[in-house]
């Protein structure tokens, strides 16, 4: 896959992530909903090298030294493979002309990950099930996965453009 491709998805990843950002913070400045805090995504990967992927509570788990950054790039740099997945898989076609549709059934699809994966893993139980309003908290995941999605395109719409005149 040519350079410019790659980096075009790179840049789809990072305002696809920004926009989900953005969004978390409208939830939480209006309604007062909060995100997941990327501190706590730091130090579940922090204390991965130890060997302890699964906590009962993240929250009670020992906080490690640069946590909140570790948690921040970590956020960004998912957001970016989750973009570089969907041009590769497409094989750069997506990225020459994006689409809503797949953008949005791929930012949807990725709910899987917290869904199955990290929420268990930082003792939400799965899809939230050990959260005081896991309806509410798996709503806030869809919803913020389809933000995701509509960053995809709107990001992927821009970068195309820029890689037509290239």
């Amino acid at each position: 896959m040519p350079g410019a491709v790659m980096l075009g998805a790179v840049t789809v990843g990072i305002g696809a992530t920004l926009l989900m950002d953005l969004w978390n913070l409208f939830l939480k400045r209006a309604f007062g909903i909060a995100s997941l805090d990327y501190c706590l995504l730091g130090r579940w990967v922090l204390h991965i090298p130890a060997g302890r992927f699964r906590h009962p509570n993240i929250r009670a788990a020992v906080p490690k030294p640069r946590e909140c950054t570790v948690g921040w790039i970590t956020h960004y740099t998912i957001g970016i493979m989750l973009a570089v997945g969907l041009v590769v898989l497409t094989s750069g076609e997506w990225l020459t002309r994006p689409t809503l549709g797949l953008a949005l059934l791929y930012g949807i699809g990725t709910v899987v990950f917290p869904f199955f994966l990290l929420q268990p893993s930082l003792g939400l139980g799965i899809a939230s099930s050990r959260t005081p309003n896991p309806s509410q908290a798996r709503l806030k995941s869809l919803a913020t996965h389809t933000v995701f999605g509509i960053g995809l395109y709107l990001w992927g719409t821009g970068v195309s453009l820029l890689l037509a005149r290239a």
